[in-house]
């Protein structure tokens, strides 16, 4: 008994034939180009089920010299970073808008010297049609290696120095305004911060509209700790606080994950949120909800974050000049606030 042979995979030259078109016409159809008229794209679609053709990758890369696929790089020193929700959400609103197209979305975490090497390589040999960036700290050498590589790159939020021409970001100053605005609201007057990463433009910006909404109000109290968006951060931060600002009234933390932490440190000192300290996050992640007491936060569009970054990469791809994109926050009252 023999085995039975493997089945040959049609080729495009078959399509075309089968088609009555040309097999540049037929190629022009699978690559979706413009010009072909209608008649021919319908007969080669009808072909293409017919023969059951599934085009090959590689054969694809070479004729057109594209990769088929994108990058997400996240910078970082932590692996563990992507058990963050955040760029869960991040990667969920990417695919959905790769979803309108064949391309596919690899993932690279940047968070050793041998992972920036592979992002290096990655870049250099034009592995990807694109790449997306996030996560870059203070003089990152990502954001120079991603410029002049010369491959379309968006950025998810600006890099803390120099100047890159196509990012998305949220608006992270206004965001904190609305924040602190809302706790001098409530008659708060010893507000203190739990800021995120310094050496980030998000930690910046978020420290920046807090120290503004204290200005306008004429509240000279200041006090902050540093924290880098973990929970764990979030919870030494505030030990710091209360041990040298005991009288402190509310609290502003630069993300949902230091809120957290900040609340799990308030209630084991017994301090009640809110009626002696006010607390309130940003992100308005799955987690604000589920605090005790539920967290006022400050809620940013983080799906649309990933699909903006990457409609933006596919525009630049086609040769595009797409403009920067600011996205706006909204404040949503829980009982912490």
């Amino acid at each position: 008994m023999t085995d039975e042979p493997t089945r040959r995979r049609p080729t495009l030259d078959e399509v075309a034939e089968r088609a009555g078109v040309s097999r540049t016409a037929a190629s022009r159809v699978l690559n979706n180009a413009p010009n072909v008229s209608r008649g021919k794209r319908d007969a080669v679609l009808r072909a293409i089920k017919e023969l059951g053709y599934v085009r090959n990758p590689t054969a694809r890369a070479l004729a057109t010299r594209q990769a088929g696929a994108v990058a997400l790089i996240i910078s970082g020193e932590d692996p563990a970073v992507l058990a963050d929700p955040f760029y869960g959400q991040v990667i969920a609103g990417a695919s959905t808008a790769l979803e309108e197209t064949d391309l596919h979305l690899v993932l690279c975490l940047a968070t050793s010297a041998r992972g920036q090497t592979r992002v290096e390589q990655l870049l250099q040999t034009r592995a990807v049609d694109g790449v997306m960036l996030m996560s870059l700290r203070g003089d990152d050498p990502l954001t120079c290696l991603a410029l002049e590589a010369g491959v379309p790159a968006v950025f998810g939020g600006k890099p803390l120095h120099g100047q890159v021409p196509y990012y998305v970001d949220v608006d992270n100053v206004r965001g904190a305004r609305q924040a602190t605005d809302h706790l001098i609201s409530l008659g708060r007057t010893r507000i203190a911060t739990i800021t995120g990463l310094l050496d980030t433009d998000v930690g910046l910006a978020r420290r920046r509209g807090y120290q503004e909404a204290l200005t306008l109000a004429g509240l000279p109290f200041r006090a902050e700790e540093a924290g880098d968006f973990t929970e764990r951060s979030g919870m030494a931060a505030m030990e710091a606080l209360l041990a040298h600002h005991p009288d402190l009234d509310a609290v502003f933390a630069a993300n949902d994950n230091m809120a957290a932490g900040a609340l799990r440190v308030l209630h084991r000192a017994g301090r009640t949120v809110p009626a002696r300290t006010a607390v309130v996050g940003f992100d308005g992640l799955t987690v604000s909800e589920f605090t005790e007491p539920p967290l006022t936060t400050v809620h940013q569009p983080i799906r649309d974050i990933g699909r903006e970054m990457t409609r933006m990469l596919l525009s630049l791809i086609a040769g595009e000049k797409p403009s920067p994109l600011i996205l706006p926050t909204t404040l949503i009252r829980r009982e912490s606030a």
